[in-house]
C-alpha cells in the first residue's frame, strides 16, 4: 500500500518550479526599443498558431462562450492580433504566416467554405473584427490583397460591401465603418461614401470638450475614450485625405494627452476603472496612435515614457495562461469580472498598443530618449469624467463622481465607486446577498435586513468645485446619500449625509491590497474606528476620523479583486437610525517602499458647512452627467444633420 511520504521527505523536494510570470510572453523583455516592442508582439502571437483551424479562418482558444455565435467568436480570434502585425509589416518588421491570414480571409469570405464566418447582420459581432481588417487592407494590401485570386477579391469585397451597409451600435462602434471604408478605398473598391459621411457627423455628437469623449451617448467616460475614440480618429487622420477632420481629430488628442496622463502611474499603471479591462495593454495605444498620427501633445519623450512603461507594467503579471495564450481577466485570469462580450479572443484587442512598430527607427517617437512622467499637482481636476488624481508613489488614484451603467454586470463596481486605483484596481462582488462578506472597496455598503445590500449605482447630482467633488444618489427610493470627496494626499476623505426613513447597517471599504498565503505576511492593528493592515507589499488603512463606527479587518473572496487574486481590506462598520446620520472616513494605501510616515496622522476634520458653501458658490456639473449638455449637442447635431440632408437613424431621436 503506499503511504504519505514523511516530513523528512517533503522538507527535501525541490521548489515548485511553476511561476505563472514565466508563462506571461512579456517575461525577460526589457521592452526599451522598437526591436523589443516588437520580439513582444511575436512572442504574444506564438502560442496562438497551433490552434488555426484548418483553413485558417477561425481561431478557437478555449470553451468559453460570449454572447455572439461562435463564428463571430472564432472571426475574432483570428482579426484582432491584426490590430498589431499590419504595423510590424507597415514598418518593415518580419513575420513568417501571412500566408495563414491571407487563406483564412479567403475561406472567411467565402460563403461555400466551410469555415465561412457567416453573413454580417445588424450590430453584429462580426462588424467589430471588419475594422481590424478594413485596417489590415489599408497598411498592407500587398500581403493579404493582392496576392489573391479574383474570386477571393470578390468575396472580400462583397463581405466587407455587405458589413458597411449594417447598422452599427451608437458608439465607438461608429468609427468600425469608417475603418472598413479605408481598407475598401485602398484596394479600389466603390462605395457609396455617404454611408460613411453619416457617421463621421454623428460621431461629432459624442464630443465633450477640451479632448474628452463620450463612448456613445449614455453617461459613460471611460478606457473607450483613448483606446477607441481618439486611437480610430488617429488613425483616420494618417490615412485619409480628409484634411479637415485630420486636423480636427490632431488638435483633440494633443488636448487630451494632458489630461489622460494623469490616469498613469510612474510605473506606467494604468487606472483600473469601467468595463473591458480584459484588453490589458490597449490601454498604451492611445500612445503610440499619437506617434503613428505625427501629434506631439506632450513631448516625445515623455510619449514614448508612458507607452513603455505601461507595457513594462504587465511583464510580470500572470496574465496568460500555461500556454502563453491571454487569459480574460485583468492581471491574472477571472473570468468574474469579464463582459459578456468576452471571448477567449477577445484579449487580443490588446495588440492595438504595437501600431508605433508601423514608424521607422528614426521617427521621433522612436529616437526620442525615454523621459519620465512629469511631476502632478498634489490633485489634478479633470471635469469631464468626474474625477480628482491624486499621484501617490508608484500609484495613481481617482476620486470620481460615478458614472452610469447599469446595464453592465458589476456595472457600480466598474463605474461607480468613490475612488479607483491603477495600482490597487477594485474589486467586484461575489455574492449579493452576502452583506457581511462583500469588499466594499472604495465603497459605502447599505443594507435593511443584514443580507441584502445596495450601493451607489447612478446619481441625481454630480458636481465638482476646484479639486473636490459632490453627489446626491439613492440606495432606494426613499433614502437619499449625500456624498462629498476630498482630497488629503496621499489620503482622502469621504463624508456621507444619509436621509433614511428606517434603520440601515453600513459598511465601507478603504483600498483592497494582495495578501500572502497563509496571511503570514500580514500585521494587523484596529483601534476603535481605525484599521491598518501591512502585508509585505504594501499598507492600507482606513479610519472613521473621531466617530462611532467600528473598524475590522476583512479577507475577502479571492479572485475578486481585478490586480491580486487574494486580498484584505479595512472597513469600517455601524449601524445608522432612522433619520439623519453623517459619516466621515480617511483612507489611504501606500506600498512598503514608500515613506509610511503619511499614514501615522489620519486628516483632519473636513467642515462640513464649509464644503457645502463652497459647492454652493463655485460648483459645476461633471461632464459625463450633464445630461442638459446632451441635449443641447444632440439639438445641434440634429440641425447639422439637417442642413447637410444626412440620413438620421430613427432610434436616435426617440432619445
Amino acid at each position: 500500500m503506499l503511504g504519505l511520504p514523511s516530513a523528512s521527505i517533503l522538507c527535501h523536494l525541490p521548489p515548485m518550479s511553476f511561476d505563472p510570470a514565466r508563462d506571461n510572453p512579456l517575461h525577460g523583455n526589457p521592452l526599451n526599443s522598437r526591436a523589443d516592442v516588437g520580439r513582444a508582439l511575436r512572442d504574444l502571437h506564438a502560442p496562438l498558431l497551433p490552434h488555426f483551424s484548418p483553413g485558417n479562418a477561425r481561431l478557437r482558444l478555449d470553451a468559453t462562450a460570449a454572447h455572439f455565435d461562435r463564428a463571430a467568436a472564432d472571426l475574432e480570434g483570428f482579426a484582432r492580433p491584426l490590430w498589431g502585425l499590419a504595423p510590424l509589416a507597415a514598418g518593415g518588421g518580419e513575420f513568417d504566416h501571412w500566408a495563414r491570414y491571407r487563406e483564412g480571409l479567403a475561406n472567411g469570405t467565402d460563403p461555400a467554405h466551410p469555415e465561412f464566418w457567416g453573413h454580417p447582420g445588424h450590430y453584429d459581432q462580426r462588424l467589430v473584427e471588419m475594422a481590424a481588417l478594413g485596417f489590415a487592407l489599408r497598411l498592407v494590401p500587398h500581403l493579404i490583397w493582392e496576392p489573391l485570386s479574383q474570386a477571393a477579391k470578390d468575396n472580400v469585397a462583397a463581405y466587407l460591401l455587405a458589413a458597411r451597409a449594417r447598422d452599427f451600435v451608437d458608439s465607438n462602434w461608429r468609427f468600425f465603418r469608417i475603418m472598413i471604408d479605408l481598407g475598401l478605398e485602398q484596394c479600389g473598391i466603390d462605395f457609396d461614401r455617404r454611408l460613411t459621411e453619416d457617421y463621421l457627423h454623428e460621431l461629432e455628437r459624442y464630443y465633450l470638450g477640451d479632448g474628452w469623449y463620450r463612448d456613445g451617448t449614455v453617461r459613460r467616460v471611460d478606457h473607450y475614450v483613448p483606446f477607441a475614440m481618439h486611437y480610430y480618429g488617429l488613425l483616420y487622420a494618417a490615412l485619409s485625405q480628409d484634411t479637415v477632420r485630420a486636423a480636427r481629430y490632431r488638435e483633440r488628442a494633443a488636448l487630451f494627452a494632458r489630461d489622460i496622463r494623469h490616469w498613469f502611474d510612474e510605473d506606467g499603471g494604468t487606472l483600473a476603472f469601467g468595463r473591458s479591462l480584459t484588453y490589458r495593454f490597449a490601454c498604451s495605444g492611445f500612445w503610440g496612435a499619437l506617434a503613428f498620427a505625427n501629434v506631439e501633445g506632450l513631448p516625445w519623450g515623455e510619449i514614448k515614457g508612458h507607452y513603455l512603461r505601461h507595457l513594462r507594467w504587465w511583464r510580470d503579471k500572470p496574465m496568460a495562461h500555461r500556454d502563453g495564450i491571454l487569459s480574460i481577466g485583468y492581471g491574472y485570469p477571472n473570468l468574474l469580472m469579464s463582459e459578456t462580450y468576452n471571448s477567449a479572443g477577445s484579449p487580443y484587442w490588446a495588440f492595438k498598443a504595437f501600431l508605433p512598430l508601423a514608424l521607422p527607427e528614426t521617427h521621433p517617437f522612436w529616437a526620442a530618449e525615454e523621459l519620465p512622467a512629469a511631476p502632478a499637482p498634489a490633485a489634478v481636476p479633470l471635469r469631464h469624467p468626474g474625477m480628482v488624481m491624486l499621484h501617490t508613489p508608484g500609484n495613481v488614484v481617482a476620486l470620481s463622481s460615478g458614472q452610469q451603467y447599469t446595464q453592465l454586470r458589476f456595472g457600480a463596481e466598474k463605474y461607480a465607486k468613490f475612488v479607483y486605483s491603477s495600482r490597487y484596481g477594485f474589486s467586484v462582488e461575489a455574492d449579493e446577498r452576502g452583506f457581511g462578506s462583500a469588499v466594499f472597496d472604495g465603497m459605502l455598503g447599505l443594507s435593511d435586513d443584514g443580507r441584502h445590500y445596495r450601493v451607489r449605482e447612478t446619481n441625481d447630482t454630480a458636481v465638482i468645485a476646484g479639486d473636490q467633488l459632490y453627489t446626491k444618489w439613492r440606495p432606494w427610493s426613499d433614502v437619499t446619500v449625500e456624498t462629498w470627496l476630498v482630497p488629503a494626499s496621499p489620503w482622502h476623505i469621504r463624508i456621507h449625509r444619509i436621509t433614511t426613513p428606517r434603520p440601515l447597517q453600513s459598511l465601507e471599504g478603504g483600498f483592497a491590497i494582495a495578501r500572502g498565503e497563509n496571511n503570514r505576511d500580514e500585521s494587523v492593528h484596529i483601534e476603535h474606528d481605525t484599521a491598518r493592515v501591512h502585508t509585505a507589499t504594501d499598507v492600507s488603512i482606513i479610519s472613521g476620523l473621531g466617530s462611532e463606527r467600528l473598524a475590522r479587518i476583512h479577507r475577502p473572496a479571492p479572485n475578486t479583486n481585478l490586480i491580486a487574486s487574494k486580498t484584505v481590506i479595512p472597513q469600517l462598520r455601524t449601524d445608522i437610525a432612522a433619520g439623519t446620520t453623517i459619516l466621515y472616513t480617511a483612507a489611504a494605501a501606500l506600498p512598503v517602499t514608500a515613506d509610511l510616515t503619511a499614514l501615522d496622522q489620519p486628516p483632519a476634520l473636513p467642515d462640513l458647512a464649509a464644503l457645502e458653501r463652497a459647492f454652493a458658490t463655485a460648483s459645476t456639473p461633471v461632464t459625463a452627467h450633464d445630461l442638459k449638455r446632451l441635449r443641447r449637442i444632440g439639438r445641434i447635431c440634429r440641425a447639422l444633420v439637417r442642413n447637410f440632408r444626412l440620413r438620421w437613424p430613427r432610434r436616435w431621436l426617440k432619445h
